[in-house]
């Protein structure tokens, strides 16, 4: 088959499917026309004749629903009935409604009769109830019936319980009502319980008992209930009943005493322990007492009976009863009270004890007024016929000198009532006498086992005994101590330190408790020991010198009357009377030991110890005193104390002379020399002598020593640490020192004061001041001194230094150049780190908390990338050891975007191909509509020299050429410039529009052609056999299958100018042909080949582009 036969079959067979296609859309078009609605006529029939008959309308009756219950209000778990019905009609079933929906049967809380006409619940909340009827036979259902609203309280209802008349108290013989209450609903029937059981027939709200005894008391409750089931109520709250009997009057007398006498007044009072409203009657020997049958008696129903002015014929038997006359209630009788009335008043005895007169001061007399009828007397006393201010039945009187008098009494009671006087007892008083005391030994200042002898007495009685004190405590009779027959004498036969003390006696009258105040005291010391025997020597020396003179003296300075006794050299006794042995003048034969003891008196003598014994030296040549300096150095410093001491070993008693530079008068009296404040003028040669202050004997001059004072040093204060000006917790570093020498110890002080060594740390000697953390305490002028570490020099201070110390942290501030908040790549950026205070920083840089590397005090940036984005800060420190940090500086954030890249677009369309030979370019930015921007154009990389405009003509004229063009967008604010655009070069730019342009249009209109073909042949062609008709796969040729035929478009088309095409394509932004890419084959793939390989059958006919 030829190429043609094969398209014109091509041809047919897409004819069939466009009338298959057409003849499927006019069937299902008439397919729904006759399917549209039954209303529409046909126009070929007339519609029949329909005659309307009106049809018979059956209305149900209404049904009736109605309450079988009582009420509508009910309690949970309360059965509620209802029934519906039809009037007139039985033939119905029923279908019950509660709130508008169903009763489901399997609901547990309903329950339906068998004709389902009646409905009973179980009640649980408020509801709504209807009903409606349906038909037996003809299905009809009727409407809803009439609704009834059920009301479900909450709760179970619970009764109240009130009792009338409500007393505490019930007495037998009472009536009492009690009555039970349901405030909610009504239909009520009433339970009424006494101690938890039912009482039988009583159904009523109200239960009275008519006569009260003792088995009706108890708890009473009661409960309601109502209906069929019957639903009950709660429980009511307890209510008390409580019987007993009246209670029992208690008399009492309100005056003090039931015996009394003409005249006086009576009191009865009647008591019941009930607040009730008692009245009262009263009886006198069981026979009642009438209002007004006694004027003297008060009567009238109260609890008081008084008796105003009493009689014989008051007396008697009283009792009493209480009523409650709105209860006509009365209590038995009370207790009895008797009232005795007496004739006469009696007279009172007055006694004393004791009975003896005269008395004494000190001594106590008791006196006592007796009235032995009746109670409750108050007595009044008299001494000497006047009052006295004692008022009980007995009195007791301190006898003092004002006591002695005569004494007597009488008794009163009540206003009316008043005794005789008693008869009257004299009471004489005298004052005690006081003994005296004297001591029979001679001295009360005594030795162990010595004897003492103390006397006690009364002048002009001896009535007496004698009782004896120590240190306040008696003296009692022992071994040692005894008394004589009545006390007065006390004797101690061995003095011990038990009997030293302070002594006094006191007298006491034999047979009366009468004691004398203490005798003045007598003090007796007892020594815990013999007393020393002391020797003294005068003068002093252990060693004298020949022409010399000494006295030794015997000494006892304790107690008197010793004698003496001297002993020499073993115990040979001296021939001495007195207490002194003088010896003048001694020699070397006086030297040997001195003793000496004493003794006193006469039956028992009493002998001491011996004294210590003194031995006295006595040496033949003069001693050479010996001279000492402190401190002992070569040099002295001004202001620094030098002590000089002169000693001579040998005895004592020396009195020193000083000399200086050999001068002949005495420099200075005394053993020391003593130089407070050392000048220049104090160096020189020193010497000293002594002698004795009492023998005026002279020693031998001394060896000579030079003294050397010079100025004291100045110390040098330095600072380590290399700044003065520090901030809190930075470290501080001061040296202080005394040049080339290391015996000197230093102290600092701060504005003058001493600085405290806990608040710093100090070196060894103090050289060195650390504060390891600086605070405002440390703040000020910092100076120091010196002192020499084995002595009181100290020196001046040094010049001060003075240490700031800041009270915060320093604040660091970060600057960036340029300042904005928006850079573009290729800006260039710095970042300044500055502090306004002190010295010596180090910078520390970090971007978003990682360190940097820069360490200077700017950061530069030549050329921000999007990289350097992220938040900047700086951080300053100082110090080498101790490092200090500062606060870091406040974060500045960089943000980096992209420089606008600049682009050019050619503005010359297709439309304008063949009329034109002016290519316009316009050069622009992305996303310019932010900005405003002027435009700099540039030809192979130089500036076109024209003002900035958006715009660039190339004309041959100038671009003969076709040059690369480039362009940039400028502008006045940030960023002051885009990215170079890509270049554009205008190289055949407007003939290759044009090659591409007759291409396209050939290529048009030979399709168009091809179409039409292919209808003609269909139409004037026979259809081929069917042998003929190639396969359905085979449709199309392949160019693989046409390798011989050329393509009709390679004549047109070169390697070139598809490589300038699709820059052409990326230059003009519309939506034409230029930015699509043509179905062009390279050459190497070109050729095609027909099914029969014949090139002659092709007969330049149309080839198919198939792959």
């Amino acid at each position: 088959m030829t190429q043609l036969d094969s398209i014109t079959s091509t041809c047919a067979a897409q004819w069939k499917m466009w009338f298959i296609k057409v003849f499927s859309v006019i069937y299902f078009t008439a397919l729904c026309a006759a399917e549209d609605s039954p209303d529409v006529t046909t126009m070929f029939d007339d519609p029949p004749d329909i005659t309307s008959v009106a049809p018979t309308i059956y209305v149900p009756p209404l049904p009736s629903l109605h309450l079988q219950s009582s009420w509508l209000d009910v309690f949970p778990l309360e059965k509620v009935e209802f029934s519906c019905n039809v009037t007139g009609s039985s033939e119905w079933t029923f279908t019950w409604f509660r709130d508008g929906l169903p009763i489901q049967d399997s609901d547990p809380k309903v329950s339906l009769s068998a004709a389902e006409s009646v409905l009973t619940i179980t009640a649980e909340t408020s509801r709504s109830y209807f009903c409606k009827a349906q038909h037996k036979t003809k299905g009809v259902t009727t409407s809803a019936s009439n609704l009834l609203q059920l009301t479900v309280y909450a709760n179970k209802p619970k009764p109240t319980v009130s009792q009338s008349p409500n007393f505490d108290k019930m007495f037998p013989g009472e009536s009492v009502t009690f009555r039970c209450m349901v405030d909610t609903a009504s239909g009520w029937e009433y339970l009424w319980f006494h101690n938890g059981t039912e009482i039988q027939g009583s159904s009523e709200n109200a239960y009275t008992i008519g006569h009260i005894d003792y088995p009706n008391r108890g708890q009473y409750h009661c409960r309601a209930k109502r209906g069929k089931g019957p639903f009950y109520t709660e429980e009511s709250t307890q209510t008390t009943l409580q019987v007993s009997d009246p209670p029992k009057p208690s008399l009492k007398v309100r005056t003090p005493w039931p015996d009394v006498f003409p005249d006086e007044t009576v009191g009865l009072i009647c008591e019941v322990d009930s607040l009730l409203d008692w009245t009262f009657t009263w009886y006198r020997n069981q026979h009642e007492l009438e209002e007004d049958s006694d004027p003297t008696i008060d009567v009238d129903g109260s609890s008081s009976l008084n008796i105003t002015s009493v009689t014989q014929r008051h007396q008697g038997s009283y009792a009493c009863k209480a009523h409650l006359e709105l209860r006509h209630v009365s209590s038995g009788l009370s207790n009895t009270a008797d009232v005795k009335v007496y004739n006469n008043t009696p007279k009172p005895t007055l006694s004393k004890d004791p009975g003896f007169s005269p008395m004494y001061v000190g001594e106590t007399v008791n006196f006592t007024c007796n009235v032995d009828v009746s109670s409750g007397w108050e007595y009044q006393w008299y001494k000497d016929g006047k009052g006295h201010p004692a008022t009980g039945k007995s009195i007791s009187i301190p006898l003092g000198p004002s006591h002695g008098g005569k004494y007597l009494c009488k008794a009163i009671r009540g206003e009316t009532t008043t005794t005789d006087f008693s008869d009257e007892i004299p009471q004489d008083v005298l004052e005690i006498p006081v003994p005296y005391l004297k001591n029979i030994t001679p001295w009360l200042d005594v030795f162990p086992t010595e004897s003492v002898q103390l006397r006690c007495g009364m002048n002009g009685s001896s009535a007496w005994t004698y009782r004896w004190y120590r240190d306040g405590r008696e003296v009692l009779a022992d071994n040692v101590v005894s008394f004589d027959s009545n006390g007065a004498t006390l004797s101690i036969s061995s003095a011990s330190d038990a009997h030293a003390g302070k002594y006094v006696c006191r007298g006491n009258m034999v047979g009366r408790p009468v004691s004398s105040k203490s005798s003045s005291g007598l003090t007796l010391k007892v020594y815990d020991k013999k007393p020393s025997v002391i020797l003294m020597q005068d003068p002093e020396y252990r060693v004298m010198f020949p022409g010399e003179f000494v006295t030794f003296s015997c000494q006892m300075n304790v107690s008197s009357g010793w004698e003496y006794l001297w002993s020499f050299q073993d115990g040979n006794p001296l021939s001495v009377s007195g207490n002194q042995y003088t010896i003048s003048p001694v020699g070397t034969t006086n030297t040997g030991l001195y003793t000496c003891w004493a003794k006193r008196g006469t039956n028992q003598v009493f002998l001491t110890s011996f004294s210590q014994a003194i031995r006295l030296q006595v040496e033949e040549n003069k001693p050479k005193p010996s001279m000492t300096q402190k401190p002992d150095v070569d040099k002295v410093y001004t202001g620094e104390s030098v002590f000089f001491e002169c000693k001579v070993e040998l005895s004592s008693g020396w009195e020193y002379l000083w000399y200086k530079d050999g001068g002949g008068a005495p420099l200075h009296n005394g053993s020391t020399l003593n130089i407070p404040n050392a000048r220049s003028l104090n160096s020189g040669t020193y010497s000293c002598s002594a002698r004795r202050d009492r023998t005026m004997f002279n020693t031998e001059l001394s060896d000579k020593r030079f003294l050397n004072i010079s100025e004291i040093p100045v110390p040098s204060l330095k600072q380590i640490t290399q700044w003065l000006d520090v901030f809190p917790t930075e470290s501080v570093q001061l040296s202080c020192g005394m040049d080339g020498s290391s015996d000197w110890t230093y102290t600092w002080y701060k504005d003058g004061q001493m600085f405290p060594a806990d608040s710093v740390s100090l070196d060894l000697d103090g050289t060195t001041l650390s504060i390891s953390s600086a605070s405002a305490f440390h703040r000020g002028r910092y100076s120091c001194s010196a002192k020499l570490k084995s002595r009181s020099v100290s020196s001046n201070f040094s010049f001060g230094l003075e240490l700031d110390v800041y009270d915060t942290k320093p604040r660091v501030t970060l600057l960036q150049y340029p300042y904005t908040n928006d850079m573009h790549t290729g800006d260039s950026v710095s970042f300044s780190c500055h502090i306004n205070v002190s010295t010596g920083w180090q910078y520390l840089w970090y971007k978003d908390s990682s360190t940097l590397v820069e360490s200077g005090l700017n950061h530069t940036i030549a050329s921000v990338v999007t990289t350097n984005n992220g938040s900047y800060k700086c951080q300053a420190k100082r110090g080498r050891n101790t490092v200090f940090h500062s606060v870091q500086s406040q974060a500045v954030k960089l943000n980096v975007m992209e420089r606008p890249q600049a682009e050019i677009i050619l503005l010359t369309g297709w439309s304008e191909v063949f009329s034109t030979n002016i290519l316009v370019l316009k050069c622009g930015v992305q996303g310019e509509g932010q900005y405003s921007w002027n435009y700099t154009w540039f030809k192979e990389g130089q500036p076109i020299n024209l003002p900035p405009s958006e715009k660039y003509q190339v004309t041959p004229v100038n671009d003969p050429e076709q040059s690369h063009y480039t362009c940039k967008g400028i502008r006045n604010g940030r960023p002051s410039y885009s990215k170079y655009s890509d270049s554009f070069k205008t190289k055949n730019l407007l003939v290759k529009r044009r090659v591409l342009l007759s291409i396209s249009g050939c290529l048009f209109f030979g399709i168009i052609a091809v179409f039409l073909g292919c209808i003609v042949i269909r139409i004037f062609r026979k259809p081929a056999d069917e042998y003929e008709k190639p396969e359905e796969a085979d449709l199309f040729l392949s160019m693989a299958q046409r390798a011989d035929a050329p393509c009709p478009l390679v004549q047109y088309i070169t390697d070139a100018t598809l490589n300038d095409s699709s820059k052409e394509g990326d230059e003009n932004g519309t939506m034409c042909s230029e930015t699509t890419p043509l179905p062009i084959t390279p050459l190497d793939e070109q050729a095609v080949t027909t099914e029969s390989h014949n090139t002659t059958e092709s007969n330049g006919g149309l080839v198919s582009f198939r792959q």
